[in-house]
């Protein structure tokens, strides 16, 4: 189990990130002939946000490729043993692979819509079908869902951080959306927003 885990882990989020990010990106670009990448880098607040989701991108791609090459010192580093089970690790991998699956289809789900940030500049169609239906963040919810499974799989004090920062930031990041998208869509999104709750509407 360890071993799989030490290869598991690294290829996972290299493959999300390929896909869910430069994959999906790429796409969007072709079509609406412009990066879907809009995250600001000035010294703003909101630029800060995006400078700390960059950061903690890349402190995850590095600790998981420490894992990768020095399996032996990361395995017993902050380690909580009470969650080192296999039990608990088959439900972490289960959550990393419908997480990446759901992600994926929630972007493709999105269209030309889809961006990493808020386009001020070009207004995108509110999308409301698919998952959307039962969440108003579904991408947001499925990078939560892969960094609990990711948690399980490999349960240490620095996996837990990374979840635990990482959701502080996305639900900044939901909220300063849903101000903008207030502003874009007025009345048409606070129904929707009356309707489907912000991470996952299971009525």
């Amino acid at each position: 189990m360890a071993d799989f885990i030490r290869f598991f882990i690294p290829l996972y989020f290299i493959l999300f990130f390929i896909i869910s990010f430069v994959g999906i990106s790429y796409k969007v670009a072709r079509q609406i002939g412009k990066n879907p990448n809009v995250l600001p880098k000035d010294d703003s607040a909101y630029g800060l946000v995006g400078f700390y989701f960059k950061l903690i991108l890349f402190a995850l791609f590095m600790y998981t490729i420490l894992l990768l090459f020095f399996p032996e010192y990361m395995y017993d580093a902050f380690k909580i043993n009470i969650l080192e089970y296999d039990f608990f690790h088959y439900i972490g991998f289960v959550l990393m692979i419908v997480a990446l699956v759901w992600v994926i289809l929630a972007q493709l789900q999105m269209k030309n819509s889809w961006r990493i940030g808020i386009d001020s500049t070009t207004k995108t169609e509110l999308v409301t079908h698919g998952l959307f239906r039962i969440s108003r963040n579904p991408i947001f919810l499925g990078m939560t869902i892969s960094l609990v499974g990711f948690f399980l799989v490999f349960p240490t004090v620095i996996a837990f951080s990374f979840l635990l920062m990482g959701n502080v930031l996305m639900q900044i990041q939901i909220r300063l959306e849903e101000e903008y998208l207030i502003k874009e869509h007025g009345e048409i999104y606070l129904t929707y927003k009356k309707r489907v709750n912000r991470m996952l509407s299971l009525y």
